[in-house]
């Protein structure tokens, strides 16, 4: 009873120095590099090789930690793999894969066997001990980080196809990197153990994937019902978490099993179970968009409490023993790695950039390799543990050089959007026609929205209202050229607000010209409304606009302050579909925030009321309601 009072009180404290390690891991991104560098560095700093807050033995018995973040891990990355979303880079996901594979394992493998013959560590072994450590090297290399690639992700707000195409590799690569180590360690036992190779070995094999597969459907329905249980998300969240870890203790009580009844090392990886689960329920079942609200609320406290744990258990000791192997390991991963990523996306047919780039975000490495090192140290050969600890001192470079290298790739690529201090973040433009006191009040308007607005006026002594993001142009004539120049011809929107004359004069260039997507009039007299609506323009009505508002404002109070911006934390967005992996994708397969709702599609000029069975086409505009991070976050996805 005491040791379980001394975890909790350990426990307590890290979740202490947890809030003091977020708090300083923020100043990173200052440096530019990624927050989980700084996770690591600080709980480094904290660990046994810096203050010393937690020592060796603390770290051994806050193991759990571990162990619980790899189980919300696994769940993220089995239900970031959206098979309707990946359909479009699939190719290029595939390819890139393969390539890898080839390159980094079979090839890899085999050089460092060439190479194990002048290595000081492997130079004494026989040729059969050679051969398992770099079948174990290679297999190791070809292993990824899901929580580091997600970490980053989520961090940079990266959307587009390069990104996509990273998040599938990593997830795919990381399946079968954990079904190929099981290949590999069935191999290995029989070798080591002077056993034939037989249909036995390959039956146990082949079983321990199909239970693994059995069991990840299994916990895919487990998921499903505790999802849709009437409690509390934190309740469903706990519970999920539990159901993910006790496929850990199934998994060692198997193992232990079925040595001592049937003299076999029957083995499930955990990991696989859980991917294949939250996958099951991310693609078959109703409920994927609240189990990613529930992993989005959690991950940014596992994402702290896994790097920070995993930053305060390196062993600089090890580190240094090892660091010249470990560093050659290092840089022969990289050179793999380019290798096998540029062969995949030269075969893809990927743009100069991306093939120049693409092997960067696939460095890191992190909670599945680790724990595939651990089996091999628990297996107990006379060299486990010396070749466990210079593949953690390989990790651990990965691991503080992947993220940067990942997030200067998403920059490369134009595919970061991160929040610039005191800029716009996505540029949207508009021409306003009119200098008066409406036309500044939504000038204003829509420089708060982070809009870039010209202000076109005909009089040359009116000042400059020295608004954000407000340019004022002075323009007499009414041409096409005249038009160009206010900038008519990059503007989503432009507002007319002079006289009828003028203002069907404007709108018919820009509709002739130019094809301004939204033409928005303010009449002055109502029998000129059919002139403008057969333009197409959307036609407020002074006289009669008051009183249309008044009395939504009776019979619809809460969509009418919706629409007035009155709610401070909703809003309306019109969002046009420029993805062109989402081309074809419905409604119901889309990835929305939880807090988004489709209100209605617009496509070739055509209002579609939309439901879940709604496929998407390229230059749909979707008309949504939700949270203003929210409106953001799904603008990225689909723009």
């Amino acid at each position: 009873m005491g040791e379980y009072l001394d975890i909790l009180y350990l426990t307590a404290g890290f979740l202490f120095l947890l809030l003091s390690a977020n708090k300083l891991a923020e100043y990173f991104s200052r440096l530019r590099l990624p927050v989980i560098t700084g996770l690591i560095v600080v709980g480094v700093i904290i660990g046994p090789y810096g203050f010393g807050f937690l020592d060796h033995e603390t770290i051994e018995k806050l193991d759990f930690i571990n162990e619980i973040a790899l189980v919300f891990i696994a769940f993220a990355a089995g239900a970031e793999l959206h098979l309707s979303e990946f359909r479009g880079r699939m190719k290029s996901i595939i390819n890139i894969t393969m390539g890898q594979i080839v390159v980094v394992f079979v090839i890899g493998s085999m050089v460092f066997l060439l190479l194990s013959r002048y290595i000081p560590f492997t130079r004494d072994f026989p040729f059969e001990v050679r051969l398992v450590i770099s079948l174990f090297t290679g297999v190791i290399s070809l292993a990824r980080s899901p929580a580091s690639t997600i970490a980053v992700i989520n961090e940079m707000r990266a959307r587009g196809p390069f990104t996509q195409t990273v998040l599938g590799v990593t997830i795919i690569n990381d399946v079968l990197s954990i079904i190929l180590f099981a290949l590999v360690f069935s191999f290995v036992n029989t070798l080591l153990n002077d056993e034939q190779f037989n249909m036995l070995i390959i039956m146990i094999l082949l079983g321990e994937l199909l239970v693994s597969f059995l069991l990840g459907m299994v916990m895919g329905r487990v998921l499903t019902f505790l999802i849709g249980l009437r409690v509390s998300m934190s309740l469903r969240i706990v519970l999920i978490l539990v159901a993910g870890f006790l496929i850990y203790i199934l998994s060692h009580y198997l193992r232990i099993w079925s040595v001592r009844h049937f003299g076999l090392d029957f083995y499930v990886e955990p990991l696989l179970v859980n991917i294949i689960g939250s996958f099951y329920l991310a693609n078959y079942t109703p409920y994927r968009r609240e189990f990613n609200t529930m992993l989005d609320r959690a991950m940014p406290f596992v994402y702290a409490s896994f790097f920070t744990y995993i930053g305060a258990a390196i062993s600089w000791e090890i580190l240094i023993k090892v660091w010249t192997l470990a560093l050659l390991l290092f840089f022969l991963r990289i050179l793999l790695m380019m290798g096998g990523s540029w062969l995949g996306a030269f075969l893809s047919k990927e743009p100069p950039l991306f093939r120049r780039v693409i092997w960067m975000p696939f460095i890191t490495q992190a909670g599945i390799s680790l724990g595939l090192i651990t089996v091999i140290m628990g297996e107990g050969h006379a060299w486990s543990y010396e070749f466990g600890t210079i593949l953690v001192g390989t990790i651990i470079l990965n691991q503080i050089f992947g993220p940067p290298l990942f997030k200067w790739s998403l920059q490369w690529v134009g595919e970061h959007h991160v929040k610039a201090h005191g800029q716009v973040i996505e540029e949207h433009e508009a021409v306003i026609f009119g200098y008066e006191a409406q036309s500044l009040a939504l000038a204003r308007q829509l420089s708060s929205q982070q809009w870039a607005v010209r202000l076109v006026t005909d009089q040359t002594h009116v000042r400059d209202p020295k608004i954000p993001n407000v340019q004022l142009i002075r323009e007499k004539e009414t041409s096409a050229e005249s038009l160009r120049r206010a900038g008519v011809d990059k503007a989503e929107a432009i507002v007319t607000m002079r006289t009828d004359e003028e203002n069907y004069a404007i709108c018919e260039l820009a509709y002739e010209h130019f094809g301004t997507p939204n033409m928005v009039v303010r009449l002055n007299d109502r029998r000129n409304f059919e002139k403008f609506h057969k333009l197409g323009a959307l036609i407020v009505d002074p006289s009669t606009a008051i009183v249309s508002l008044l009395d939504h404002m009776v019979r619809a109070p809460n969509a009418t302050s919706l629409l007035l911006g009155h709610e401070p934390d909703q809003d309306t967005a019109d969002i046009v579909l420029r993805n062109k992996s989402l081309h074809g994708v419905s409604l119901r397969h889309l990835d929305l925030p939880a807090d988004i709702l489709i209100l209605a599609t617009r496509r070739r000029g055509q209002t579609i009321i939309s439901t879940g069975f709604t496929r998407l086409r390229l230059g749909d505009v979707l008309t949504v309601v939700g949270s203003k991070e929210s409106i953001e976050e799904l603008r990225l996805k689909l723009e």
